[in-house]
């Protein structure tokens, strides 16, 4: 079945001679676009709500050690209910998204404030280990109903920025858990965790609620182009079009196998930390001393947020598989320094922000090259369809605290480090021909039906 082509304004003779013409004749387009203000605060809106539901995932290594010095439950079971919320949170935003596209992104972003919101208060009554993956899968729903409106709007206000765009909104959801880490941690240890959950469950799923009520549905800005550097796709593919090509395939599995490595070191920096013994050493900064934990994972979220906008705007020039190539190996290589040096304090908090640094761009790279590939029309469920590798990929979580058995980490890092370089090789080499190819080939078919089409979505040459 041929992928619709989206509606547009008729395009010049030269889109009638090969994609890059077409991408040319596009971008002579300078009508200004009387929603450009407006953008930029829908982007403002989806960044803050992201930084709001960062903690429900980027919080949780906080909370592991306790819970297991209350109820003795094993920290391979209560990290269970850490897959089981990045499962839940992932695999349904292609749901979510598809709601998105066709009811906007106000009740869907209410419905998940809501539901983040109970799934964290459950968790401080939790009793009993069916309790607490309830509550993951509670809060899972939640978290996903916003992550993936968020960032399906990013994608439709900006195809012209769609690295930078999606970088930004998923930067809150790295980075919005540092503002709040310092007060989580201090709060578990002076009122408990149960208290803390209960608080900031209510605080973060209630400023959501509030955001939500401001949010448009999103379109096109008149006159907005992708970079004229770039080639492009003149086809929109729904869901399950894009599911039968190759290409699709190929990016799930580089998502999975570089995401993987990301979400142990998220679940299990702090066991790695308290098994090299220097989770509660002292550490001074700006007249304020914490311990190296806290002040670590405050780092981590930093850096995770930073590299969101930063690689998502360097994709946005020189390619996303060239920037791929480039973060991959470089958290295999921060895994590495990790695995040699990590006994030492100061070394310890470098190469865990360099993993976060080089990881978290995959959440802008992967939405952008998705909507590049396959269309901006049904950008929010395509990006949620790509975006259940995550959920794929936290499977592999518990794996990691069954490889380190005995507090040995080093097998966790090197297997994570040789899967990350290759995953970078292989953007280079085999998923940019790839890419390449499946976009020409859907321009040529869709020239020969409908030569008036286009509004091109980007992919590098």
């Amino acid at each position: 079945m041929i992928p619709q082509p989206r509606d547009g304004t008729p395009s010049r003779a030269a889109i009638a001679t090969t994609p890059h013409a077409a991408a040319t004749a596009t971008t002579t387009t300078t009508t200004t676009a009387p929603s450009s203000s407006l953008r930029w605060v829908q982007l403002a809106l989806g960044i803050v709500c992201m930084a709001m539901i960062a903690n429900v995932q980027y919080g949780w290594t906080l909370f592991v050690a306790p819970m297991e010095a209350k109820h003795h439950w094993g920290l391979g079971a209560i990290q269970i209910a850490f897959s089981i919320f990045v499962v839940v949170e992932t695999w349904l935003v292609p749901v979510e998204g598809w709601l998105v596209d066709r009811f906007g992104p106000r009740p869907v972003v209410a419905s998940g404030a809501v539901l983040a919101a109970l799934g964290w208060i459950l968790n401080a009554y939790a009793d009993g280990l069916p309790m607490l993956y309830t509550a993951a899968v509670i809060s899972g729903v939640g978290a996903g109903c916003v992550y993936g409106t968020c960032v399906g709007n990013a994608l439709k206000w900006f195809p012209d920025k769609r690295g930078l765009a999606a970088g930004l909104t998923a930067a809150g959801f790295g980075a919005g858990a540092a503002l709040t880490v310092i007060p989580i941690a201090n709060m578990i240890q002076s009122t408990g965790y149960e208290h803390t959950f209960v608080y900031f469950g209510i605080l973060q799923g209630g400023c959501i609620l509030v955001l939500a009520m401001f949010m448009a549905k999103p379109f096109a800005p008149k006159g907005v182009a992708a970079q004229t550097r770039l080639v492009m796709t003149k086809v929109d593919y729904t869901p399950a079009q894009m599911m039968k090509t190759p290409v699709f395939w190929l990016t799930y599995l580089l998502f999975v196998l570089v995401a993987a490595g990301g979400l142990m070191a998220t679940a299990e920096i702090g066991p790695i930390a308290k098994d090299f013994h220097i989770d509660k050493l002292p550490m001074h900064f700006l007249g304020m001393s914490m311990p190296l934990l806290t002040m670590t994972l405050a780092i981590d979220n930093l850096a995770n947020g930073f590299t969101r906008p930063l690689c998502g705007f360097v994709s946005d020039r020189i390619g996303r598989e060239n920037t791929m190539l480039l973060v991959f190996v470089g958290e295999g290589l921060a895994l590495l320094g990790l695995k040699l040096y990590g006994h030492q304090p100061a070394a310890f908090m470098t190469f865990a922000a360099l993993v976060f640094l080089f990881w978290g761009e995959i959440y802008s790279i992967f939405p952008a090259l998705v909507a590049d590939t396959f269309g901006g029309k049904n950008a929010a469920s395509n990006a949620g369809t790509m975006y259940t590798a995550k959920g794929t990929a936290s499977l592999f979580v518990p794996l990691g605290s069954v490889l380190a058995a005995g507090g040995n980490w080093d097998r966790v890092f090197l297997v994570a480090a040789v899967v990350s370089i290759g995953a970078g090789i292989a953007a280079k080499l085999l998923l940019a021909p790839m890419r390449r190819r499946t976009i020409e080939a859907g321009n040529e078919n869709m020239m020969g039906r409908m030569p008036d089409t286009n509004r091109p979505s980007a992919v590098e040459k």
